[in-house]
C-alpha cells in the first residue's frame, strides 16, 4: 500500500459509490444527524478516501468515510474533498477501510470481529492482523471467538447489553446454553459480570460431561470425608463470624488518629495481618464465586434434564393410546381364543370319565347278583 499513488482532489458526491464490503454495517441515526448538522455548519473537515474503479457506472468507490459521504449527501453538498488511492487492490482497500473504522467508538464489536474474520479468510494470521491495526494478538483472537455467538446474543452484544469479555465466555457454549447465560445476565440474575462469567464456565463444564448421572456414587468412606470437611468449614466460618468480623468492625469504627495511639507499636503488625487477610479473602471470594457458578450451572442442567424427562413422559402418554389401541385389540383376540381351551380340556376330560362311568355301571350289575340270590332265598 506504501507504493500506491495518493492525491487529494475534489470529487462530485454523485461520482462516489459506497463499498459493498464495508466492514461497518450499523450506522447510528442520531450520530449521523449530528455529523450532518456539523457539515452544514463547518463543511467536510476530513476528506473521504476513495479508489478509482475502471468500467463501473460510478468512477470512484469509497475506501473510508461512508458516514461522512452520507452526511454530505444529506447536507446537500455537491462536491467534497477526497483522498484518491490509485492502484489499491480490493484487499488493500478493505484493510484501509478496517483501519479507518476499527478504533472508532461507533464500530460495533461484532462488526470488528467480522472484519477480522474476512482478513483471516484471506490468509491473514491473528498476529499479522494485530500488527496491522495496532492490537494485541489476544484481542484479535478473542474478537474472532465471538463469531460463534448465535444471532440473538450477537445482537445483545452489539446493543451494549453484554460486554465483550463476558460475550467471549458465552460464545464458548452450545447455542441453547448461550441463550440461557445471556438472558439470565440481561435480566439481572447476577450481581456482577464476573458471576455471569463463572456461570458460563460452569455450563461449559456441564457440557463437557457425557452424562449427569453416570458418575459413580461416592463410597461410604468418601461420604464420611465430605461430611467432616463440610463440618470443619462450617465450624471455621462460625469462628470467623464470632471473632474476626467483630474485631474488624471494632477497628473500622475508630478514627485513624485514634488507631495510631491505641495500637502504637502494634500498628504495623495489624496492617500486615489485615493485608494478608484481605488478599486471602479476595482469593477465596473468587473461588466461592466460581463454585457458585458451577452450582448454578448444575442446577440449570438438572432442571433442563428434568424438563426433557417430563416432555418424554408426556409424549409417551400421548403416543400410547394411538400405538397400543391396535395392539390391545389384537391382544384381546388371543385372550378370547384361549377362553374355549379350558372348555376343550373339560370336553377331553369327559371321555376319560365315561369309562369310569361304565365301570360304575358294571359294579352295580355285580351287586345285583347277590341281591337276586337274596330274593330267591327269601322265596
Amino acid at each position: 500500500m506504501a507504493d500506491n499513488k495518493v492525491e487529494f482532489i475534489s470529487i462530485k458526491v454523485s461520482e462516489i459509490a459506497p463499498n459493498p464490503e464495508q466492514p461497518r454495517k450499523f450506522f447510528s441515526e442520531e450520530a449521523q444527524e449530528e455529523l450532518t448538522n456539523s457539515i452544514k455548519e463547518n463543511g467536510l473537515l476530513q476528506p473521504v478516501v476513495v479508489r478509482p474503479v475502471e468500467g463501473a457506472k460510478v468512477p470512484y468507490m469509497l475506501i473510508a468515510g461512508e458516514r461522512r459521504w452520507r452526511s454530505c449527501q444529506a447536507a446537500g453538498l455537491e462536491v467534497i474533498p477526497a483522498k484518491v488511492v490509485e492502484g489499491a487492490t480490493e484487499e488493500e482497500a478493505y484493510v484501509l477501510s478496517i483501519a479507518e473504522n476499527v478504533n472508532r467508538a461507533d464500530m460495533t464489536i461484532m462488526e470488528e470481529a467480522g472484519a477480522y474474520a474476512d482478513l483471516k479468510a484471506a490468509g491473514w494470521t491473528p498476529a499479522k492482523i494485530a500488527k496491522q491495526f495496532g492490537k494485541t494478538e489476544t484481542h484479535i483472537t478473542w474478537r474472532l471467538g465471538l463469531l460463534t455467538l448465535r444471532p440473538e446474543v450477537a445482537e445483545m452484544v452489539d446493543q451494549g447489553q453484554i460486554k465483550s469479555n463476558l460475550a467471549w465466555h458465552i460464545a464458548q457454549l452450545h447455542p441453547a446454553n448461550q441463550m440461557v447465560a445471556a438472558m439470565r445476565y440481561v435480566r439481572g440474575d447476577f450481581d456482577s459480570e464476573a458471576e455471569a462469567q463463572h456461570f458460563a464456565n460452569g455450563l461449559k463444564m456441564m457440557e463437557a460431561q457425557t452424562s449427569l448421572t453416570n458418575e459413580k456414587a461416592p463410597t461410604a468412606e468418601e461420604q464420611e470425608k465430605q461430611k467432616k470437611a463440610k463440618a470443619k468449614a462450617k465450624d471455621g466460618l462460625g469462628k470467623a463470624e464470632e471473632v474476626l468480623i467483630p474485631l474488624l468492625e471494632e477497628l473500622a469504627e475508630k478514627k485513624p488518629e485514634d488507631l495510631a495511639v491505641i495500637l502504637g507499636d502494634d500498628l504495623a503488625r495489624h496492617l500486615r495481618v489485615v493485608g494478608r487477610l484481605y488478599a486471602k479473602v479476595q482469593m477465596v471470594r473468587n473461588l466461592l464465586s466460581k463454585a457458585q457458578g458451577i452450582q448454578r450451572a448444575q442446577s440449570e442442567a438438572f432442571n433442563k434434564a428434568a424438563v426433557e424427562v417430563q416432555r418424554e413422559a408426556a409424549a409417551k402418554k400421548t403416543e400410547k393410546p394411538e400405538e397400543t389401541k391396535p395392539e390391545a385389540a389384537e391382544a384381546e383376540k388371543p385372550v378370547a381364543k384361549p377362553a374355549p381351551k379350558p372348555t376343550a380340556k373339560k370336553a377331553v376330560a369327559k371321555p376319560a370319565a365315561k369309562p369310569a362311568a361304565k365301570t360304575a355301571t358294571a359294579k352295580p350289575a355285580a351287586r345285583r347278583t347277590p341281591a337276586k340270590k337274596a330274593a330267591e332265598a327269601a322265596k
